[in-house]
Formats: C-alpha cells, structure tokens, sequence
C-alpha cells in the first residue's frame, strides 16, 4: 500500500514542519515506512555536501527508511526569499519532471511520503510552474495547516476554495496555534469548522519553537486512517 498527504498552510511559519514531522512519526510508531519529503525550499545554509534546508532535515530525522537527502529536497536556494525569485537569482529552473522522479523514488522506498509545501498554497516556483501544479500531479490528498491568529479566517477560507478549484481533494484541516496572544480562539475554530465543512484533524495550542521533532505531541493518525 502507498499514500501520504501533501500539507500545505495559510502562509509561511504556520507550522507545516511540525505537522508533517508528527504524521511522520505517528506512522513510524505504527511500524509503517514513511518519508517526508520538501520539494522547493529556500533559506537554506551551506553544508559540506551542498546546500541544506533545515525543514528538510527535520523530515528526514523524523523519516523511518533511509532516503538520499536530494530525493528529499530537489531543489534548494539559499536566499531567504519567495522561490520563484531565488531560483531566477541562482538561474535555476525548477522542474516538474525532477520533482516528480525524486517523489517517485521515495514512493519506491516508502510506504507512505508526506510532502510538505512551501510557505502557502498558491506559491509561483516560475514563470509557468506553481505548487498546486506539483500537489495536482503528485496526487495526494491534501491536509490543510491554519496558523490560528488574527485573520486565519480569512486566509483558511480563500486557501481552501483555491484547493478545490485546484481539483485536489482536501482531507481536513489542522489548527495550529501560532499567535500566543490571540483572543477567541475556540469560537473562530468553531466559526471554521462550520465554514470550511471539512474535518477538523486536530488542535494544536500554542507552543514555543522545540528541537527534534520526536519532542513534538502525538498526532492523532486514527482520524486520517481507517
């Protein structure tokens, strides 16, 4: 059997990495193989081997088979800035075809591969390429992280309907506390359950920044799986 999910959030730093760490480990403790895998990330460090993203190596930690790190992670631009622009500063073009042989590769070696997006949904990675493009032809259902702050209403609702025009089907969707400070949040949860009509997997309150993603809560995998 293979599957997985592609997670994508609201915006950038709603905490996609740490949901895709705790899926990952979920599975693993059900003794299933599974990878996680970042298709495009920027802000990346130099390394002795290359270019590093630190969500990439957190997957990767969190990932129960080995993989080759540029399975993980295709493509990677070390300025902290939108991918579209980092790969015409690096005079790179990001292809759909390398992302695609990379995922399938990991599909060889997993049962399950769950890919994270980068920073929202509708993110251009070129002139004629997207990352809806990418979650339309790696065909996972998609799980939907909302960064719970001031306006997460807002932006769930219009990334949620650009998911299904997409015609990608949307497995539910996860609040995620980002704002310590926000007020109201179980009523704009309940405001969202109703508007979004999809699951609501799992809530999340706010946490500080951790370590290893093995640190992280247990993920309820029992509301993704049959």
């Amino acid at each position: 059997m293979s599957g997985g999910w592609f997670i994508t959030g609201t915006d950038t730093g709603v905490g996609k990495t740490r949901i895709a760490c705790m899926i990952l480990a979920a599975l693993a403790q059900r003794g299933m193989r599974a990878v996680g895998m970042k298709p495009v990330a920027s802000g990346c460090t130099a390394t002795h081997t290359g270019l590093g993203s630190g969500d990439a190596e957190l997957l990767l930690a969190s990932s129960s088979v080995s993989a080759d790190y540029g399975d993980i992670n295709p493509y990677a631009f070390a300025p902290p800035c939108a991918p579209a622009i980092a790969a015409r500063e690096a005079n790179v073009e990001i292809r759909l075809d390398k992302i695609l042989l990379h995922f399938r590769r990991l599909q060889q070696a997993a049962q399950w591969v769950i890919v994270e997006g980068i920073g929202g949904w509708t993110v251009p990675l070129g002139d004629r390429l997207s990352m809806p493009d990418v979650a339309r032809e790696i065909g996972l259902p998609v799980i939907l992280v909302v960064g719970m702050r001031l306006g997460c209403i807002n932006h769930a609702m219009l990334t949620a309907s650009a998911v299904r025009h997409a015609g990608i089907r949307l497995s539910g969707w996860i609040a995620n506390q980002i704002d310590p400070a926000m007020t109201r949040v179980d009523e704009s949860i309940i405001d969202l359950a109703r508007s979004l009509e999809l699951p609501l997997i799992a809530r999340f309150p706010y946490q500080p920044p951790k370590g290893p993603c093995q640190r992280l809560p247990e993920f309820p995998l029992h509301r993704l799986l049959p």
